[in-house]
């Protein structure tokens, strides 16, 4: 797939870039797109959740009344669920949510969104750029230029540009990443994706087997 190279003021360079079938070009599988994001979210929570058990609670053992005649139920401890302060009953606890799948559906995943964004038109590449310091106003600029101030993007560098990275973490609804740390969801969650000329190299690097 040939598509045309712009530059960050959103002008026609002249020179074309070419997507990979490979990767842009496949049919998309949207099962092993629906793995690869159930994992990423599922490895993201911490399962650091915990509530006390009724053995962990730190309570007097004291009995609370004499068992029969008061016309209530009989209670021996104040660690009981039914009081205030109490254990709780089928608490959470700390546990494991990580899923692990297979490298070759991560990668098959991650062609597919590509693949995804390529069908619809949604894949802007850019000619390499770099901001001489950290502003703010530059990224917006950018964003502008490229008419996506409304829309959510993912911009896909080829390196760690510290600058454009820090340009663009508190702009609503972008995102800047490396290529190399290129995933399914950042792609499909994002309405265009802005990939660098040297990021292509690197993708067709990552995802070519």
């Amino acid at each position: 797939m040939i598509v045309s190279i712009v530059n960050i003021e959103g002008k026609d360079t002249g020179r074309t870039a070419n997507l990979d079938d490979a990767i842009f070009g496949i049919k998309p599988n949207d099962h092993a797109i629906y793995l690869d994001v159930k994992s990423l979210l599922a490895n993201r929570r911490h399962g650091t959740h915990k509530s006390k058990q009724r053995a962990e609670i730190n309570a007097t053992t004291k009995k609370l009344k004499k068992q029969k005649g008061t016309g209530g139920a009989r209670a021996g401890s104040m660690r009981s669920p039914l009081f205030v302060g109490g254990g709780r009953v089928f608490g959470p606890v700390p546990r494991d949510y990580s899923i692990k799948i297979n490298k070759k559906v991560k990668d098959l995943a991650r062609r597919s969104a590509l693949s995804h964004k390529a069908n619809t038109s949604k894949i802007v590449v850019v000619e390499d750029f770099d901001f001489s310091a950290p502003k703010t106003k530059d990224f917006l600029k950018v964003l502008s230029n490229l008419s996506l101030s409304t829309q959510k993007s993912l911009f896909v560098l080829g390196d760690n540009k510290r600058n454009v990275i820090l340009s663009g973490r508190n702009i609503p609804r972008t995102r800047t990443v490396v290529a190399t740390d290129l995933n399914t969801y950042d792609v499909l969650h994002a309405e265009t994706l802005v990939v660098s000329e040297n990021a292509i190299e690197k993708i067709n690097t990552l995802l070519i087997n």
